[in-house]
């Protein structure tokens, strides 16, 4: 019963602002590029409305993602110190849950992710980028608490980018992860729990990913025989 009163929450909140600004929803289907039969059962509380929804309607608007967010359901305040511990110890169970309630949208998610780690690598090479991540890394692992494999890889790879041996390409990569983690410009914002790092999380794995790719590449066939 709780998902639906947060559904219809959401839909009330929906059709105020589509009345305010004088639109119908075919419009406002057109005009985000949500499918109108989505937001048709979203508005009338019969879908869950996924994060990438929410983000896209925040930004339609002009109202902070938070307040779609709390219309929805999701947990915040004092609330998100009980999820602490299972974000960092159960990230893969918490994508496992999100994906079977048909929540989180891997492949819209790792894309929008990989485009601003892309970003964050060329920042990570400037004097400011590097700046960020010394200055302010450390303190945001205080804000953010706990332990787990997430920290334990957040860790590793802050100490890997001030190594002076570590290579240029390297660094980039390290620091397009830990710029990820410091700044406040998650694909999933951190404010939504049990959720809210859980990109942060994505976003080390592909680092790590591409890391070890250029560390060991594929061997190719040879086809020549």
């Amino acid at each position: 019963m709780s998902d639906e009163r947060n559904s219809l929450k959401l839909g009330v909140m929906l059709k105020l602002l589509l009345r305010e600004h004088s639109l119908s929803m075919r419009k406002f289907s057109t005009q985000t590029g949500i499918d109108i039969a989505t937001i048709s059962r979203i508005i009338n509380g019969k879908q869950l409305a996924r994060p990438k929804h929410l983000q896209q309607f925040a930004e339609f608007f002009g109202i902070p993602a938070e307040r779609f967010f709390e219309a929805a359901g999701y947990i915040f305040g004092r609330q998100k110190e009980e999820f602490y511990s299972d974000i960092h110890a159960s990230v893969e169970t918490i994508q496992e849950i999100l994906l079977s309630a048909n929540l989180f949208d891997m492949q819209y998610t790792k894309n929008r992710i990989e485009q601003k780690l892309a970003n964050y690598e060329h920042h990570a090479q400037t004097e400011e980028g590097q700046r960020i991540i010394l200055e302010d890394y450390k303190e945001k692992i205080q804000q953010v608490g706990g332990l787990g494999p997430f920290i334990d890889d957040l860790n590793q790879m802050y100490e890997l980018y001030c190594l002076s041996s570590t290579t240029t390409t390297d660094r980039a990569l390290l620091g397009s992860a830990l710029l990820y983690f410091i700044l406040s410009t998650d694909v999933i914002p951190d404010y939504i729990f049990p959720i809210g790092y859980l990109d942060d999380a994505i976003a080390v794995k592909l680092v790590l990913h591409k890391l070890s790719m250029l560390k060991n590449p594929p061997q190719q066939e040879d086809n020549s025989s």
